[in-house]
């Protein structure tokens, strides 16, 4: 009887044991998971992230839930990846300004976005378009830059803000036709648009997405887009390079990331995932019609790119002396 009773009660430890060995190595993902994103509701980054995020859920089969958390040029999110734990069910979807700009101009940075994150892949690409009211007399950049030459206080540029992608577009715009152009900062792309239409600044970079509207409608003109080859949404565009600004390329993209030292089995599930998300013809198709190039890099080439970006934009923001305020 003793002996039937210590291998009833070995029995039952070995159960409890593979049980709590089948419940800790349960396949990646068994719950929701949280995508952070660093802008407001409503926006490119935002609305890209929420088409993307549905997609995303399908292939891992369970949601992916975004949770907006504006603030500080899309900091205050990527602060919170990169601190979060490393379980894979909290994520960022991390736009190029976030990692390659706004660490050089804040004035304290609590991360390092070339070390403190798992790097999961790229996911688009986006190219900015140079506009200009229609009331501006230069027809290319090449008279832009020339007027602005002759002119020096007349040409003035608007952005999202110090640091924002289309502010250090135009400050590459600056230093390489070494032109005098006035920086004029706004809270967000929208009332700097309605500026360039109505000629209270001269020109902006605008993401060709929410460009492409103002542009068909007449209400303000390309003159250049800033990818090396040209839009298929405008095909008469040429690129920046096209219109004699040498080596300038300057193509925005979101990406995947979570936080360091996410486990090898969720990283390679992720990335399996991801890679089945930019294969998927509806969302190729979505990603398209808003302006945007299927971009399926992995850890290693988004990784090569977060370094390049870095250095260039270093450049830049040190030429220009360009600190938030």
């Amino acid at each position: 009887m003793r002996i039937k009773t210590l291998f009833a009660a070995a029995a039952a430890t070995a159960m409890i044991t593979i049980g709590q060995s089948a419940w800790a190595q349960a396949p990646y993902p068994d719950r929701p998971i949280r995508l952070l994103v660093g802008y407001a509701p409503g926006g490119p980054v935002d609305t890209t992230a929420r088409v993307f995020a549905k997609y995303l859920g399908d292939k891992l089969g369970q949601a992916v839930v975004v949770e907006n958390r504006a603030g500080a040029s899309g900091m205050i999110a990527s602060d919170a990846t990169a601190k979060a734990a490393p379980d894979g069910y909290l994520l960022g979807f991390a736009a190029s300004p976030t990692l390659t700009m706004s660490p050089l101009v804040q004035r304290s940075t609590l991360f390092d976005p070339r070390k403190d994150f798992s790097l999961i892949g790229l996911v688009v690409d986006y190219a900015n378009v140079l506009l200009i009211g229609p009331q501006i007399p230069a027809k290319d950049v090449g008279e832009l830059v020339t007027y602005a030459r002759a002119h020096p206080d007349a040409v003035s540029f608007g952005s999202a803000g110090i640091g924002a992608s289309n502010h250090l577009s135009a400050e590459l715009l600056k230093k390489q036709a070494d032109a005098p152009m006035l920086h004029v900062p706004y809270r967000g792309n929208s009332p700097a648009m309605m500026d360039v239409v109505s000629g209270k600044v001269t020109f902006m970079f605008d993401i060709t997405s929410t460009a492409i509207p103002f542009i068909k409608s007449g209400k303000a003109r390309a003159l250049a887009v800033t990818s090396k080859t040209r839009n298929p949404e405008l095909p008469d565009v040429p690129t920046m390079i096209e219109a004699g600004m040498k080596d300038y390329e300057v193509v925005g993209w979101y990406a995947l990331v979570g936080p360091k030292q996410l486990p090898d089995a969720v990283s390679a599930r992720l990335t399996r995932a991801l890679a089945d998300v930019s294969k998927d013809p509806a969302f190729r198709q979505a990603m398209v019609d808003g302006g945007y190039a299927i971009n399926n890099g992995d850890s290693k080439a988004l990784q090569a790119r977060i370094d390049r970006e870095y250095a260039l934009w270093s450049d830049v923001i040190r030429n220009a002396n360009i600190q938030a305020n």
